[in-house]
């Protein structure tokens, strides 16, 4: 990627941003500015004009104001996290909350406030020893608000729903540079749309979200060869088709130590612990395992299961579709893509949404299928200095093969930034509302988060 372009417009706006912020400034040629614009996905080779690290939220008002006075692209970034590398963009601004990470707890009231740069571990280390549990994703180093706003797979859905389903209210700042609170009180348009409609509206500087009483829950992670896959797959299915709403169980593949793929199981019981051994026992029941051990544990390390699988720097393309059940077929394409996988570092990661996450009506929120379901999240992943096209022509075509199984749309955090028709489907109704809330709050489209839903000459329906 050629170096960005100074402009006059640039120029000018990292004199204004260094001359009205408190926190730090980078452009390219500072020292600092080459690890700032990196993000997790290391295929993304954007290079802003000017990197901002907010100190306050003051800071993060100026800074929007100054990227709209010298109409400078707008991006965000939280966690950093998306994989297709939407909180930056060549010659923009990026707004990087990574200073913005504190979170505080009120246990008499069993709520928490974050930061907009706040990690999913952040949350739960803040709440584990006072006995409550955050909703979150499945990967502690995730940025909290980019997954509660795009909706939040996690594994107490059953339980307690998504994480976008324990967001209280949320402190944003718009397109104009006003600071807004958005609850059930005040702004509800908003709050609706932030709830599932991704960071589309403004930059979210603070989240209050719900806490549960969960400390220890019964979980662990199974591991099985992939030879049995087909067999621990149909158990699974059959397990699952019952869950309680303390059982939430996730399934998938990625490659073992030795680079060949193993089918893992991770259930995780978050009830009464006597009442879940039968029910876990069921599932080290589906074939011989290779590895793993469920047992009590706290809640926070089981968000560390996925640490090995979810490194910095790799390169990586995702493919996502949403299964209304897992039927042979579609356990076929799961061996099938194992099997084919071009990458020991690629996986497949199947999350379980049912319970409390499928009783809310769907027009509460902008998150619109509100029907029990699987998330099928396909992740190609390689070094550097692979070729991309085999693994990304890997993700496309296993993709491509669910499509014919699965709901219309697909996970909007999960969507590609060309697939606004997918968009659009997995909204439904709820896409008109969005469009109108989208119109009033940001006319002009400074923010750009989770997929577009405006059609594009090179959207794809696939």
């Amino acid at each position: 990627m050629a170096p960005s372009t100074t402009t006059p417009a640039s120029a000018a706006a990292v004199r204004a941003l260094r001359t009205t912020l408190r926190g730090n400034v980078l452009a390219a040629g500072d020292p600092a500015y080459e690890s700032a614009r990196r993000l997790w996905n290391g295929a993304v080779d954007a290079r802003p004009a000017v990197i901002v690290r907010p100190a306050d939220e003051t800071d993060v008002t100026w800074a929007v104001r100054i990227a709209r006075t010298h109409r400078l692209p707008l991006t965000v970034r939280g966690g950093g996290h998306d994989w297709a590398g939407r909180a930056t963009a060549d010659d923009g601004l990026m707004i990087d909350l990574a200073a913005l990470r504190r979170v505080t707890v009120d246990r008499a009231s069993r709520t928490a406030v974050a930061q907009g740069g706040a990690r999913a571990g952040d949350l739960v280390e803040a709440t584990r020893a006072l006995g409550l549990a955050p909703v979150t994703g499945t990967v502690k180093a995730v940025g909290f608000a980019g997954l509660t706003l795009g909706g939040g797979y996690g594994l107490l859905a059953g339980r307690c729903g998504l994480a976008l389903d324990n967001l209280l209210a949320a402190r944003v700042v718009l397109a104009d540079g006003r600071p807004v609170v958005a609850s059930a009180d005040e702004n509800p348009d908003l709050f609706w749309a932030l709830r599932g409609g991704g960071g589309n509206f403004g930059v979210v500087t603070e989240l209050r979200v719900r806490l549960h009483p969960i400390s220890t829950v019964l979980a662990g992670m199974i591991l099985y060869p992939l030879a049995q896959a087909a067999s621990v797959l149909r158990g699974y299915r059959e397990v699952i088709a019952s869950a309680a709403d303390e059982l939430t169980v996730m399934t998938g593949f990625f490659g073992g130590p030795d680079g060949q793929p193993l089918i893992y199981v991770l259930p995780v019981w978050c009830g009464d612990i006597a009442r879940g051994r039968p029910v876990i026992d069921r599932f080290t029941a589906l074939g011989t395992p290779l590895a793993g051990q469920v047992c009590p544990q706290e809640y926070a390390g089981v968000l560390g299961m996925f640490d090995q699988v979810v490194v910095d720097g790799r390169h990586n393309e995702v493919g996502t579709q949403w299964l209304p059940e897992l039927t042979d077929g579609a356990i076929d394409l799961v061996v099938d893509a194992a099997a084919t996988a071009t990458s020991p570092y690629s996986g497949m990661y199947v999350h379980h949404f049912h319970g409390a996450a499928s009783r809310v009506p769907p027009g509460e929120t902008a998150f619109a299928l509100r029907r029990d379901h699987l998330l099928v999240e396909i992740a190609a992943a390689w070094e550097g200095a692979e070729q991309a096209a085999p693994h990304r022509r890997w993700a496309r075509e296993v993709s491509t093969a669910f499509a014919e199984h699965a709901l219309p749309g697909g996970y909007p955090n999960l969507l590609g930034p060309k697939e606004s028709r997918r968009a659009a489907a997995a909204f439904g109704p709820g896409a008109a509302r969005l469009l109108k809330t989208k119109e009033r709050y940001d006319p002009d489209h400074l923010f750009s988060a989770v997929a577009a839903l405006e059609p594009t000459d090179t959207d794809s329906g696939a």
